[in-house]
C-alpha cells in the first residue's frame, strides 16, 4: 500500500502556460520514494523542455513503462534513457511491430521511431523487461500486462493495421496500463487504452479484489467512440464511481464534454504541467 502517489504530466496534447505541446503523452509517477516514467511523448525535445521547466529531475527514474508501441508514446525514449541511464524499461514484446494508420486508402506509419527502437534494442536483457502478465515495475506500482478484450462494445479506437495496405488489422495486443494502491483506493493510469477503458478497469478491479477506484488518469481513446460505447463507458464508470477522472491525450474533446456532463466536478481535463497528489 502506497502512502503517497504523485503524478505529473510531462507531455500532453494540451499544456499549461509556458510549456510545450505535442500530440503525445508522458507522465512522471513518484510513489513510495521511487520514480517511474510512463511513456515518453513523441519527441525528446518536448519531454526534456517540459521536465526542465517543471523541475522534474528524470535522473532518478528507475523504471520506464511503455503503454504501447505508437510513435507518440515512444519517440522520446532516446532522451529519457540519456537522462536516466540506469533505468529498466518495461514493455510488451509487441511494441516493436511495424504499424500504420490507413485512412481513405492513405497509409501513415505510426510505429516506434527508428531512434527509439535502436535505443531499446541496445539495452542489455536485464534492463529491457518484457511484460506478458501483471507485474510490479517497482513495489506498489503494477503493470497490467496484456488486457483481455472481453467487452463487445470496445475496439482499438481507429483504423490501425500491421501493413500499409490495410489488410492486417492491428489489435494492439501490447496495450497496457498501470495501477497503484493507496489507502483511499486504486489509482489507474492509462496511456491510450487501446484495449478499452472498460476492459482495463475490469482487469484492475479483479486483480485488486474490488477495492474502490480512487482516480482514473490518462488517455482513454474515446475520440472515435460511438454512442453505444460511450453509454456503456458511462455506465461502467458510474458503477465504479471514481472520485477523480483526469482525461488526457487521445480521449477526445467531445468525449471529455460527455464525461464532464455525467460526472461534473469529478472530471479535471489533463494538460502538461498538471500535477495530482494522492
Amino acid at each position: 500500500m502506497l502512502k503517497e502517489v504523485t503524478i505529473t504530466i510531462l507531455v500532453d496534447n494540451l499544456a499549461r502556460e509556458g510549456l510545450a505541446v505535442e500530440h503525445g503523452f508522458a507522465v512522471l509517477v513518484e510513489a513510495g520514494g521511487r520514480k517511474i516514467l510512463f511513456d515518453t511523448g513523441q519527441t525528446g525535445a518536448v519531454l526534456g523542455a517540459n521536465a526542465d521547466a517543471l523541475g522534474a529531475d528524470l535522473s532518478g527514474v528507475e523504471a520506464m513503462v511503455l503503454s504501447h508501441g505508437h510513435y507518440d508514446h515512444t519517440g522520446g525514449m532516446p532522451l529519457a534513457l540519456a537522462r536516466a541511464p540506469g533505468a529498466a524499461v518495461w514493455c510488451h514484446p509487441g511494441v516493436f511491430a511495424p504499424r500504420w494508420s490507413v485512412r481513405d486508402g492513405q497509409p501513415r506509419e505510426i510505429g516506434m521511431p527508428p531512434a527509439a527502437r535502436e535505443a531499446l534494442t541496445a539495452l542489455p536483457d536485464g534492463r529491457l523487461r518484457r511484460v506478458t502478465a501483471p507485474v510490479p515495475a517497482v513495489p506498489g506500482v503494477w503493470i497490467t500486462g496484456p488486457v483481455p478484450r472481453l467487452d463487445p462494445f470496445e475496439d482499438t479506437g481507429g483504423p490501425f493495421f500491421l501493413d500499409p495496405g490495410g489488410t492486417k488489422p492491428d489489435l494492439l495486443p501490447d496495450d497496457l496500463s498501470l495501477w497503484m494502491e493507496t489507502p483511499e483506493g486504486t489509482v489507474v493510469l492509462t496511456g491510450c487504452c487501446h484495449a478499452g477503458l472498460m476492459n482495463t478497469l475490469m482487469l484492475v478491479r479483479n486483480r485488486t479484489g474490488g477495492r474502490p477506484l480512487r482516480a482514473l488518469f490518462g488517455g482513454f481513446h474515446l475520440v472515435n467512440a460511438g454512442d453505444r460505447r460511450m453509454a456503456r463507458t458511462l455506465e461502467t464508470l458510474r458503477t465504479l464511481n471514481p472520485a477523480l477522472i483526469v482525461p488526457c491525450h487521445c480521449t477526445g474533446e467531445a468525449a471529455v464534454g460527455v464525461l464532464q456532463g455525467a460526472f461534473g466536478e469529478k472530471v479535471t481535463p489533463g494538460a502538461a504541467g498538471g500535477m495530482m497528489r494522492f
